[in-house]
């Protein structure tokens, strides 16, 4: 599929419905921007938490948001590494 739009003077695009739609962006998404040898690609960010872990029922809530934190920024860090490679 191919569509255009037009950037204005403030450097805003839109993406056009179909786009939208297929992609599941709405309003307060984030898309990231990056440059390629053959141009701008555009992605969805997606968030991800360290929610429903398996870790022992006995594990403290305190250790059990330090994994969730650890494995959020080791998911954040893989996907910035695929960013850079695409």
């Amino acid at each position: 599929m191919s569509k255009s739009t037009r950037v204005t003077e403030k450097g805003q695009a839109t993406i056009p419905k179909e786009l939208r739609e297929k992609y599941d962006l709405e309003p307060g998404d984030e898309v990231v921007w990056m440059a390629t040898d053959e141009g701008i690609v555009v992605k969805k960010r997606t968030r991800t938490g360290g929610r429903g872990l398996l870790v022992p029922d006995d594990t403290p809530e305190e250790k059990r948001d330090e994994i969730a934190d650890e494995l959020t920024q080791r998911v954040r860090d893989r996907r910035e590494h695929n960013y850079e490679e695409a």
